[in-house]
C-alpha cells in the first residue's frame, strides 16, 4: 500500500511540472529563510550559556533613582560583601576599559595598540568556563602574569612558544612588563565577556603599579571602573540577596545619593538594554523576538501558498477521487495518500533547502557579520523548536487539502456537479490576501529602518566633522623626553600645509566621554541637585575651534589654563544642556558663576551650543570641559584630496616622535556610522526578509493565475471568437488579483504604521513616517502583482481560440 502511495504522489508531482516546482520551490525558500535565522537566534539564545555554572552566577549594577543602571562598579564592595554575606560563594572583577593600551614585544620590538585587552581577577579563569589550550588556570591568581588568546599568541611570537615569554602593557598605569604563563581559546561569537589578553588584577594591589592613579585602588568604595559577578550557592533567592546589598550599600556608602545595587543574571545579559559598557550585548531581547516573528511569517507565506495551490488544484483530481470511492477506498485511505503526497513535497523542498543554505550561508554570515553554520541549531534548544513548527507545519498545510479532497462525494465528482462549486474561493483568496499583507509589512519596516538610517547619518550633529581625522595618541615612551617631543610633534604639524586645524583632547565626539559623575551644586540649586549627572570632556584650549563648536558667551580655554594640574584647576565650560540642568536662565547668568563639585569651587566662563557628543540614538547630555593637555587623541583637520599621501606624511612625523606607538587612526564621521551599525544590519536583514517574502508569495500569484488561465481556456477562447481584444482579456483576469493586492494594501499599511511608530519610539532623534512609504509600497506590490499575473494573462490572450475549442 505504501508503494503504491509513494509511485501515486510521484506520478502526480511529475504530471503537474508547474505545480510542483513553485510548491517545492516556494517552500524550499521559506525552509532556507527559516533556518537561517534559526541559526542566527540559536547563537543568540545561547550566548554566556557554556559557562559551567551560568544560572548561578550574577552582574553587579548600580542603579539610579531614576531606573538607569550601568555596570561600572566600586571594587572594594565585592570582597565586603562576599565577607558578610554566605550566599556568594566568590567574586570576579575585571576592569570596564581601564586597561587598554599598547602592547608590545620588546624582543621583537612588535607593539600594537590592543583595544580588546583589560585586567581581571586571579580567579577568571575558573570562576568562568574559558577553555585554555596552555598553562594553569590558577597561574593568573600571581601579579604580573598574562593569559593571552591563541590569536594574540600568534600575532605577537609568530609560530613560537610564548609560555614564560615577556609581553609589556603601556596604559594609564604606565610600562609594565608581564610574563605569558597560559594561552586560551580564541573566545567566540557566544560570549559577552571576549578578551584578547588579560592581565592579572593582583598586579594593581601592589599601588606602585597604579601610577599615582589612586582612584583604581581595588579596596576604594569611590571609583567605579569594575565588572563585578557573584556566584551564588544553589537555590539562592537572588532577589532576597539583592536587597540585602542594596542594605549594605545604604549602611556603608559614603555619598547618599540615592543609588542602589540591582543583580542581573549572567544568563539574561547578552539580550538585555545595553548599558554602554564593553559588553558585546544583542541590545535588546524584542529584537531577536521580531526576527523569530519574521522567520515564522515567510515560513506562513511559503505554506499559505502550498495550500492555495494544492486547493485549486482539487478540481483537477475530484474524478480520480470519485472513482477511488466507488471502488471502495476509504476516507482514511484517501486522507493518507493525499497526505502522505503533501509529506513528500515537504521533504523535497526540507532537502533543497538544505542545498540552498549550503550555498548562500556564506552571504548570509557576511550580512549579520556572524560566522553561523547549521551546527549553531545544535549548541541550543532552539532546533527542537524550530523542526517541531516545521514538522506541525507540514502536517497542518496538508491535512487541509487532504480532508478537502477525500471529503468530496463519488456521484457529484462522476457527474462533474464539483466543478460547479465555489468552496474554496474565499479561503484562496484570503490566503493571497494574508501573504502580500505580511510583505507589505515587511517592505514598509524596511524603508522606514533604511530612512532612519539615513537621517541619523545626515543629521546636522551641530559639529563639523569633514575630512577630521583622529590619531590615538602615544603610550610608550612616556619619559621625561616626552613633552619635547610632543612639542616637537605639534610644531610640525603646525607647519604642514594640508594641515588646516587640529587640537588634542581627553574625549572626542563618537568617542563617548572621559567620564561621568555627580556632586554638582550652584548657590540657587535646590535639595537632590547633586544627584544630577554630569558628562566630563577633557578639551584642550583648539578643540572648540578644530571642532566648529560655537560658543554663545564668555570665552575659551586659554593653553596656559591646559596645563595647570588637575586639581589645581577651578574653570569650566558648560554647553546648553548643563546650563539648563544647573538652574541658569541665560547664558550671560551662567557665565562667571560659580558651581560647587563636592568641595570645589568652579568657574563657568563659557557655555557653547548644543551639538551631539554620541549618536542620535540617545539624547543630548548635560556636558562640564574640563581644560587639560590630553595626549590620548589628536584631531586634525586635513584638506581634501590626496589623503593617502596626506596619511604617510603624518605616519612619519608621528613615528619620529613617538617611537615604538603604532600609528592608528580613524574619521570621526565613519566613527559615527559604526555607531549605527545595528540598524544597519536590521535594515539589511529586513531587505533580504522583504525580497524573500515577495518572491515566494508572487510564486504562488503566478501559480494561481495559471491555473485560473488553465480552468477558464473555453471561456477565454469564446470570448476572442466574440471580439474581445487581448487588452480586454488581460484586464478580465487580472482584476481579481490586482483587487486582493489592493486590499492587502489597505489591511498591511495602519498594521505597519502602528509598528513603526513603536519601533522610532526608541530613537530620542528620529525620522518622520511619510505617505511616500506607503505610496511607494502600494505602487511595488502592485507592479509585482502585474508581472506575476501579466505573463499568463498575456499568453492565454494569445493564445488561438481554435486550440481551446476545437474539443468542444
Amino acid at each position: 500500500m505504501l508503494k503504491n502511495y509513494i509511485k501515486i504522489a510521484i506520478r502526480n508531482l511529475t504530471r503537474n511540472k508547474l505545480y510542483s516546482f513553485i510548491n517545492i520551490a516556494g517552500l524550499a525558500l521559506g525552509i532556507t529563510a527559516f533556518l537561517f535565522i534559526l541559526e542566527y537566534v540559536s547563537l543568540e539564545k545561547s550566548v554566556n550559556q557554556f559557562h559551567t555554572n551560568a544560572t548561578n552566577i550574577y552582574r553587579l549594577l548600580n542603579q539610579d533613582p531614576k531606573g538607569a543602571s550601568w555596570g561600572e562598579i566600586e571594587p572594594g564592595w565585592a570582597p565586603i560583601a562576599k565577607s558578610k554575606f554566605a550566599e556568594i560563594n566568590d567574586f570576579c572583577r575585571f576592569d570596564e576599559g581601564v586597561g587598554k593600551g599598547i602592547v608590545k614585544n620588546e624582543a621583537t620590538n612588535l607593539s600594537f595598540r590592543e583595544e580588546k585587552v583589560g585586567y581581571a581577577e586571579g580567579n577568571f579563569f575558573y570562576f568562568f568556563s574559558f577553555p585554555l589550550k596552555a598553562g594553569n588556570s590558577k597561574s593568573f591568581n600571581k601579579a604580573d602574569v598574562t593569559f593571552i588568546s591563541e590569536k594574540s599568541a600568534k600575532k605577537y611570537f609568530g609560530n613560537n612558544n610564548p609560555i614564560g615569554k615577556t609581553l609589556t602593557l603601556y596604559n594609564q598605569f604606565g610600562k609594565k612588563d608581564y610574563k605569558v604563563e597560559g594561552i586560551f581559546e580564541d573566545i567566540k561569537d557566544n560570549s559577552d565577556i571576549n578578551y584578547d589578553m588579560v592581565f592579572s588584577l593582583e598586579t594593581l594591589k601592589n599601588k606602585a603599579n597604579l601610577n599615582e592613579n589612586g582612584w583604581a585602588s581595588l579596596e576604594n568604595l569611590d571609583s567605579q571602573y569594575l565588572n563585578t559577578f557573584f556566584s551564588v550557592n544553589n537555590n539562592t533567592d537572588y532577589k532576597t540577596l539583592e536587597n540585602k546589598l542594596i542594605k549594605l550599600r545604604n549602611e556603608l556608602g559614603k555619598e547618599n545619593d540615592g543609588t542602589k545595587f540591582r543583580l542581573q543574571p549572567l544568563t539574561e545579559l547578552h539580550l538585555a538594554k545595553s548599558l554602554n559598557d564593553d559588553l558585546q550585548h544583542t541590545g535588546d531581547v524584542k529584537y531577536v523576538y521580531m526576527i523569530v516573528g519574521i522567520a515564522f511569517l515567510i515560513l506562513l507565506i511559503a505554506w499559505f501558498n502550498y495550500i492555495n495551490l494544492s486547493t485549486a488544484n482539487t478540481l483537477k483530481r475530484a474524478n480520480e477521487v470519485g472513482v477511488r470511492k466507488v471502488i471502495g477506498a476509504t476516507r482514511g485511505n484517501l486522507v493518507s495518500q493525499f497526505l502522505g503526497e503533501s509529506l513528500l513535497v515537504n521533504i523535497l523542498a526540507f532537502g533543497l533547502a538544505l542545498i540552498l543554505i549550503l550555498i548562500l550561508q556564506p552571504f548570509f554570515n557576511d550580512l549579520i557579520d556572524k560566522s553561523l553554520s547549521l551546527k549553531n541549531l545544535g549548541d541550543s534548544a532552539m532546533w527542537f523548536y524550530g523542526l517541531a513548527f516545521l514538522l506541525f507545519g507540514s502536517v497542518a498545510s496538508g491535512i487541509y487539502t487532504s480532508f478537502t479532497l477525500s471529503n468530496y462525494k463519488p456521484v457529484e465528482t462522476l457527474k462533474g456537479k464539483i466543478t460547479k462549486t465555489t468552496k474554496g474561493v474565499f479561503l484562496r483568496k484570503s490566503l493571497v490576501v494574508s501573504q502580500f499583507s505580511i510583505s507589505i509589512v515587511l517592505i514598509l519596516a524596511t524603508i522606514l529602518i533604511y530612512s532612519q538610517l539615513k537621517y541619523m547619518q545626515n543629521k546636522d550633529l551641530g559639529i563639523k566633522l569633514d575630512q577630521l581625522m583622529v590619531l590615538t595618541g602615544p603610550e610608550v615612551g612616556l619619559d621625561s623626553t616626552f613633552n619635547s617631543r610632543k612639542t616637537a610633534f605639534w610644531n610640525t604639524i603646525s607647519k604642514q600645509s594640508y594641515v588646516k586645524e587640529y587640537c588634542n583632547s581627553g574625549s572626542i565626539p563618537s568617542k563617548y566621554y572621559n567620564f561621568t559623575t555627580t556632586g554638582f551644586t550652584q548657590p540657587s540649586s535646590i535639595k537632590g541637585d547633586e544627584f544630577k549627572t554630569y558628562s566630563f570632556a577633557i578639551i584642550g584650549d583648539k578643540y572648540l575651534k578644530t571642532y566648529g563648536i560655537r560658543l554663545l558667551a564668555g570665552r575659551n580655554f586659554t593653553n596656559a589654563e591646559c596645563n595647570v594640574e588637575w586639581n589645581d584647576n577651578n574653570k569650566v565650560i558648560l554647553n546648553e544642556k548643563a546650563m539648563n540642568d544647573f538652574g541658569f536662565k541665560s547664558v550671560n547668568e551662567a557665565v562667571n558663576s560659580k558651581i560647587k563639585w563636592d568641595e570645589r569651587y568652579l568657574e563657568v566662563i563659557g557655555v557653547v551650543k548644543d551639538y551631539h557628543h554620541t549618536s542620535l540614538q540617545k539624547p543630548i547630555d548635560p556636558i562640564i570641559f574640563y581644560p587639560q593637555n590630553s595626549s590620548r587623541y589628536i584631531s586634525i583637520r586635513l584638506t581634501p584630496d590626496n589623503l593617502p599621501q596626506k596619511i604617510a606624511s603624518l605616519e612619519k612625523i608621528f613615528k619620529s616622535n613617538f617611537e615604538g606607538n603604532p600609528f592608528e587612526y580613524f574619521f570621526v564621521d565613519e566613527n559615527f556610522n559604526k555607531s549605527y551599525f545595528k540598524e544597519k544590519q536590521y535594515g539589511q536583514l529586513f531587505t533580504v526578509a522583504s525580497i524573500w517574502a515577495i518572491f515566494i508569495a508572487s510564486l504562488g500569484l503566478f501559480g494561481l493565475a495559471a491555473y485560473t488561465v488553465e480552468s477558464r481556456t473555453k471561456e477565454i477562447g469564446i470570448r476572442k471568437v466574440l471580439g474581445a481584444n487581448v487588452l480586454t482579456i488581460v484586464r478580465l483576469l487580472s482584476k481579481d488579483f490586482l483587487l486582493l493586492i489592493v486590499i492587502s494594501i489597505i489591511i498591511a499599511s495602519p498594521i505597519a504604521y502602528y509598528f513603526m511608530q513603536k519601533w522610532l519610539k526608541d530613537f530620542a532623534y528620529r525620522t518622520e513616517i511619510s505617505w511616500w512609504y506607503f505610496a511607494i509600497t502600494a505602487i511595488f506590490a502592485l507592479l509585482i502583482a502585474v508581472f506575476s499575473v501579466g505573463y499568463q494573462s498575456i499568453k492565454a490572450a494569445m493564445t488561438n481560440p481554435v486550440e481551446s475549442l476545437k474539443s468542444e
